[in-house]
């Protein structure tokens, strides 16, 4: 396989350029244009943004479609949704499989965002970008197709991703099957993957076994109803709980008046 290789960067004259170019054009015909096709951004809700991206009602609302995050992305990464692809048309998404988000570290897409779409304080720390903040999604393993849950030795997208031993971990339990290997079974920490979509890329099988998804899609919600008790910071959430306590005619009697009263019903 070539490796990646990236396109020459934006020269600040053709940046500016881009920038006032699209900027005069989304001005004069940007609300009549995109108005007349925004039921297509309701075509799918599995659409994957580039890092940094707002929430996606929040982050359609601010997105005025320029495109300068695509012009920017070195890898050719980002596309730019046109009629048909059933996404949001002009705004900015990726498909990992093709080509996924290579990690930069100073992910060029999100600084040249004109209205915040991309917010950058979101992947900055102590001042400085940080790629690793990105949550862009999160891996999801299909067990029952990925060939490392049939005892294959298979490691292709643990070693792709860029969060080595972090954000994919190899678990190791004994084929009992053979009784002589050992099962190599990829395990996705969803608060650390970023959703870059390089596992994605890598997965030998034909349609990839270890596939990008929203968070909001993928994971699912406690509720404020269950805490760790072992964790402090969980049980943080205790500190505005309320609580609502209702009360009925078997309520009002002591346990033990409850069960007498059910065993004479027994009885009877």
């Amino acid at each position: 396989m070539q490796p990646r290789t990236k396109k020459e960067p934006l020269s600040d004259r053709r940046k500016f350029i881009l920038t006032m170019a699209r900027g005069i054009g989304i001005s004069a015909i940007g609300g009549f244009v995109w108005s007349a096709y925004v039921d297509e951004l309701k075509a799918s809700s599995c659409i994957l943004r580039p890092p940094a991206a707002l929430a996606e009602k929040d982050f359609l609302r601010t997105c005025i479609k320029c495109g300068l995050c695509v012009e920017a992305c070195p890898f050719d990464t980002l596309i730019l949704a046109k009629a048909g692809d059933n996404r949001p048309l002009g705004t900015p998404y990726f498909i990992p499989r093709n080509t996924p988000c290579y990690m930069c570290e100073d992910i060029p897409c999100v600084p040249i965002c004109p209205t915040g779409a991309l917010d950058k304080a979101s992947v900055t720390f102590e001042d400085k970008l940080n790629i690793n903040l990105a949550d862009m999604g999160v891996a999801v393993v299909d067990a029952k197709n990925c060939i490392a849950f049939w005892g294959i030795q298979c490691d292709a997208c643990y070693r792709a991703c860029p969060l080595l031993g972090s954000a994919i971990k190899i678990e190791y339990t004994k084929n009992e099957r053979t009784g002589k290997h050992a099962f190599m079974k990829p395990i996705v920490d969803s608060d650390i993957c970023t959703g870059c979509g390089l596992c994605e890329k890598a997965c030998v099988t034909e349609k990839a076994s270890i596939t990008i998804l929203p968070r909001e899609i993928a994971l699912g919600k406690v509720g404020d109803y269950y805490i760790k008790g072992w964790d402090k910071a969980d049980e943080k959430r205790l500190e505005k709980a309320t609580s609502q306590t209702t009360t009925t005619d078997i309520s009002k009697k002591s346990a033990i008046d409850s069960l007498n009263a059910n065993m004479e019903n027994f009885y009877e």
